[in-house]
């Protein structure tokens, strides 16, 4: 009980320290909040020392940021978030009803998303109901880590463009029905569909190789069923992570809002930090916070029903046990391509302006075409490599060892992860601005600030499981103290797993740092990296396709790079072989893994 009141007392806290913070976000950004109000109201409007005068006295401000916030806290508990700041109409309204049009979009979205994971764990799954499958070759890595890859927003232009305007199959603009969510969820669905496909895909070769699948088998059950016991078993160690995606498709989706006109709570709430329309910020921030607390309590409640008792009496068998790596010819073969595209761009001119030569298609001459200026895709690519890829890399690095340490720490973190999770990037990126100020490293702080939340979580889910394995209650009979646990039975079992998650995160991070060139917080033109390239080009995507092709097939290319890379990463050999084969030599498992 005790534990349980600190835990929520530390969420509470967290919650309100983030309020807080966005309420005194345009005092610590040092920016007049009467000014910015009076652009985004009249942009026309000289802002005249008496026209700025009366929009304090209108707002308050002359109150001070303390007081705003006390004033707009005490409306909470009267159901009264306050008046837009710019609109002038009710707060509450309009953020339950954006709340409503995103939650309509994450249902298609997960929907789209499970469709997704389920086509590329469907190898594994159909190899493992026949117990014929080999855990030294991996799946569909390569199509859904460049499915992974791929911008939302990027799909989201294409499916509007080609589905939406061009076929005339769904609509592609506006709000008004079922219909209309069909092609925002398929943008927002399928790469969150591909992480979590290949997530669950890294785990179920474990799990079909535990006794009571051969078990299951000799008693004469059928493939679909043992297939069904099996993504059963491994789903607990990825609903904290599905919990993440919940909030982050809710409020994360403001590209994906923007591009199809979508009146949702991750648009409502960058219009408000824009205009710094603080009630309207705060409220968008406090549901999100809210709904954030909800998953996460939803993902752990259903992880325990899935796994029973066994997890209170440390009955389960591991999930990660030995496995020969991954074959190397594949990181070789897009490590090579990758290179051989950097290479064959650095001796050429990324900043030369031609602009007889706009948007040509690619050629001899220009092998990946030329953009709207001119300028020689390829040559552009190659030399926005080396910042993407160091940075993006840097970053991954930081966020994973930020993540499995947090994660050992699941009462510290639980909380602290869904409250920078309920942060959509671009609110994120505004306050780690407005605190740190501009210059090179804003984008890479802001984005790393959020980098280790899912792998936090994921060590978290997989240390708790592991904690109630059979062989670690084995091990701690026979006298082993928790630093030779943590060092050399839960380390091991934790760590690779969730390095391979980080390194499929890889490109996803190269994106967050795109994205912020939206907000011009990122890398600011000329720069060639290849964010801003896809930001520059997509608006000639449906007449110079091969301009928004080229960055987005070389960032597709690198998430393949990860994946087939993390196929090495596994357990230590003499451990895990150990582990390994204790486990399925001992008669409890075999019982305990029956009933």
């Amino acid at each position: 009980m005790r534990q349980t009141t600190t835990a929520l007392l530390w969420r509470a806290g967290l919650a309100v320290a983030l309020v807080c913070g966005i309420g005194l976000l345009p005092w610590l950004s040092r920016t007049d909040p009467a000014l910015t109000v009076l652009k985004a109201r009249s942009a026309d409007r000289d802002p005249t020392p008496e026209v700025l005068a009366a929009v304090r006295d209108q707002l308050g401000l002359e109150a001070g940021p303390l007081t705003l916030l006390g004033r707009w806290a005490g409306g909470l508990f009267h159901g009264d978030a306050g008046h837009s700041w710019i609109s002038g109409d009710a707060v509450t309204p309009a953020v339950l009803e954006a709340l409503g049009a995103s939650l309509l979009l994450m249902a298609a979205a997960l929907a789209a998303a499970a469709l997704t994971a389920t086509a590329v764990c469907a190898r594994t799954l159909r190899l493992g109901a026949r117990l014929r499958l080999d855990a030294g070759r991996p799946g569909g890595g390569g199509g859904s880590a460049m499915l992974a890859a791929l911008p939302e927003f990027l799909t989201a232009s294409v499916l509007a463009t080609v589905v939406g305007v061009q076929l005339g199959w769904l609509p592609a603009l506006g709000w008004y029905g079922p219909r209309w969510t069909v092609l925002p969820g398929l943008a927002l669905g399928l790469p969150a569909g591909a992480v979590l496909g290949r997530l669950l895909d890294d785990l179920l070769p474990s799990a079909f190789a535990e006794p009571w699948a051969r078990a299951a088998a000799a008693r004469g059950l059928s493939g679909r069923s043992i297939a069904r016991q099996a993504v059963r078993r491994c789903l607990p160690a990825l609903l904290p992570n599905a919990g993440l995606f919940v909030v982050g498709l809710t409020g994360g989706a403001v590209a994906v809002e923007q591009i199809f006109d979508i009146p949702g709570l991750g648009r409502t709430t960058l219009q408000a930090a824009l205009a710094q329309d603080l009630p309207v910020l705060q409220a968008g921030t406090l549901v999100l916070l809210l709904l954030a607390a909800v998953s996460t309590g939803a993902a752990h409640l259903a992880a325990r029903l899935l796994i029973g008792p066994a997890l209170r009496d440390r009955a389960l068998p591991t999930l990660h046990r030995r496995r020969p790596p991954a074959p190397s010819r594949l990181p070789l073969l897009y490590g090579g391509l990758l290179l051989a595209v950097v290479a064959a761009g650095l001796p050429r001119d990324p900043l030369a302006l031609d602009t007889d030569q706009r948007l040509r298609p690619p050629s001899a001459t220009h092998p990946f075409g030329t953009d709207a200026l001119g300028r020689d895709l390829l040559a552009r690519v190659s030399h926005g490599a080396l910042d993407t890829l160091l940075l993006a890399s840097g970053i991954s690095a930081a966020a994973l060892l930020v993540g499995v340490l947090l994660g050992l720490l699941p009462r510290l973190s639980g909380p602290l992860v869904d409250t920078v999770n309920a942060v959509p990037p671009v609110l994120g990126a505004l306050l780690v601005t407005a605190v740190a100020g501009g210059g090179t490293a804003t984008p890479a702080l802001a984005v790393g600030v959020v980098a280790w939340a899912p792998l936090a979580a994921h060590t978290s889910a997989l240390l708790r499981q592991e904690r109630a394995a059979l062989h670690l209650t084995a091990t701690v009979a026979l006298g082993a103290g928790r630093g030779h646990l943590l060092r050399h039975e839960l380390l091991p079992a934790v760590v690779p797993p969730v390095a391979r998650h980080a390194l499929l995160r890889l490109p996803g991070t190269a994106l967050a740092l795109a994205s912020l060139a939206f907000l011009g917080l990122g890398a600011q033109p000329p720069s060639p990296e290849w964010g801003l390239l896809l930001a520059e080009n997509q608006p000639y995507a449906e007449r110079a396709p091969w301009a928004v092709l080229a960055p987005a097939a070389v960032l597709a290319l690198l998430g393949a790079l990860a994946v087939a890379a993390s196929g090495g990463v596994r357990l230590p050999r003499g451990r895990g072989r150990r582990r390994a084969t204790a486990e399925q030599t001992s008669p409890d498992s075999e019982l305990v893994t029956a009933r």
